[in-house]
């Protein structure tokens, strides 16, 4: 069926591909005068978007950022299997390379969740089931994803976090966790160092969208006897390469 321009749907989806692409909370005003809607229609559409959990307001009540909706579709779709296949293959290829366990993960509230994973064939590991969710302040994945926060917001969620010690590496100082996350935001790099498990290690590095916005992480997790820091080095240039094929791949 030809939709019907300025129709209810198109404007809809109009608001949704405008409020994602912001890449910043957006008031309805904003939105109006982007799209050029009639003010009360943005407003209506907007409110109803947000009833239905696809649009979320702000503690300011103006503006508008993606709802917990429109998030999980998102991820639904990064998840089908049009992807999965291309993206499981790319995780595959990182990890015979290097011989270590490689994850995919999102966020999922104040937590990370995992989208794939590929466990080394070696017999020392460490296995998560897939819907384990992880904390945010000591995995590397978890750092990644504050780091792509704008720095109010960083720290807004930090203050909401548990920051329980999972060992005597783990950061539990909100002080010490964002001068931690704004050297990962600088290196855009991100690490693990027996914080989240004793004995074990992980780096990782950010999959972003074709705007250049964190949406995933890449990382390899490993146990330090075998895999040290300063040896994690030498695979970074492979972990950055791996997460450009799989942002290209979001974008197809």
């Amino acid at each position: 069926m030809k939709r019907e321009r300025g129709s209810t749907i198109h404007r809809v989806l109009d608001i949704l591909d405008t409020v994602a692409a912001a890449g910043k909370p957006i008031s309805a005003t904003e939105i109006n005068e982007t799209l050029k809607l009639p003010k009360a229609t943005a407003h209506r559409l907007c409110a109803e978007l947000e009833d239905r959990g696809y649009l979320l307001k702000k503690i300011n009540g103006k503006s508008y950022m993606a709802g917990n909706r429109l998030h999980d579709m998102a991820v639904g779709v990064l998840s089908h299997s049009r992807f999965r296949a291309q993206r499981h293959a790319i995780l595959e290829a990182l990890s015979r390379e290097i011989g270590e366990t490689c994850n995919i993960a999102y966020p999922d509230g104040l937590r990370m969740a995992y989208s794939d994973r590929v466990e080394t064939e070696r017999a020392l590991k460490l296995q998560f089931p897939m819907e384990t969710r992880v904390p945010l302040h000591c995995t590397a994945s978890g750092k990644l994803f504050l780091s792509s926060l704008p720095p109010k917001k960083r720290k807004a969620v930090i203050a909401k976090l548990d920051l329980h010690p999972h060992t005597s590496n783990s950061i539990t100082d909100p002080e010490q966790l964002l001068a931690e996350i704004e050297n990962v935001k600088a290196r855009q790099l991100s690490i693990d160092n027996e914080e989240l498990f004793e004995g074990m290690v992980a780096i990782g590095v950010p999959i972003t969208d074709k705007a250049g916005r964190f949406y995933s992480s890449l990382a390899i997790q490993a146990p330090i006897f075998r895999f040290s820091l300063n040896d994690a080095e030498q695979y970074i240039p492979l972990l950055r390469e791996a997460a450009s094929d799989l942002s290209t791949l979001a974008e197809e």
